[in-house]
């Protein structure tokens, strides 16, 4: 287990009344918005150990593959983290859920296979640095699956994303920005993306500042 002892205080994240929403809305938008489904296709194919960042209340532990060795799964937030740990223990993989922030893993560099982020580079405080973190802790050719919302390409709701941004949409979800730009602060990371294709949650008729995403695949280079 990589795991140092290097950790930020423990409520290094802390925002008890999103956390309690944003677990039931999560479970909710799995079943009814498809989201489960695009879980499936981010985790599909993985194997050995894998670290995940910004697990949340562990809504992607079920789609683990068999392949997969360990998942390390990191949670700064107390309640989400302690609804992490309760689905770690049904999941068909082993987990550990583990405090800590993406800015500063307490893990050791080059011990992972894979890494995972989904729904975690809008809300993380510096993610230029969290995707740093990321690419010191992979091997050498190691896999970053990603599912990300970010900036839309229409201009009028890229426009309405910058301004909630300003404003309230980070106050009232955790601390969220609709507009960043997944694929471009990945590869200025210096991962290289392989495979993405963009889609949009819900798949429906609503369109919400937040439904604009992408999912794919980059790598650390050898």
């Amino acid at each position: 287990m990589p795991v140092l002892s290097r950790k930020p205080p423990r409520d290094a994240v802390h925002h008890p009344l999103f956390a309690r929403c944003y677990a039931r809305v999560g479970a909710l938008a799995d079943r009814r918005a498809g989201v489960a489904e695009v879980r499936r296709e981010l985790l599909a194919g993985l194997s050995g150990r894998v670290i995940e960042i910004g697990a949340g209340s562990g809504l992607n532990f079920p789609h683990y593959p068999g392949t997969v060795s360990e998942v390390v799964a990191i949670e700064p937030e107390r309640h989400l983290r302690q609804l992490a740990v309760q689905a770690g223990v049904r999941a068909q993989v082993p987990v550990d859920v583990v405090p800590g922030t993406a800015e500063a893993l307490p893990v050791k560099s080059e011990a992972f296979d894979a890494a995972v982020v989904s729904l975690v580079l809008c809300s993380v405080r510096d993610p230029g640095r969290a995707l740093a973190e990321l690419l010191r802790v992979l091997r050498p050719g190691g896999e970053l699956r990603f599912f990300e919302h970010g900036r839309a390409e229409g201009r009028a709701l890229a426009l309405t994303q910058r301004a909630l941004d300003r404003t309230v949409w980070p106050l009232l979800f955790g601390g969220c920005h609709t507009a960043r730009e997944p694929l471009a602060l990945i590869e200025a990371a210096g991962f290289e993306v392989t495979d993405h294709r963009r889609l949009r949650v819900p798949p429906g008729r609503v369109t919400l500042p937040s439904s604009p995403c992408v999912l794919g695949v980059a790598h650390r280079s050898g």
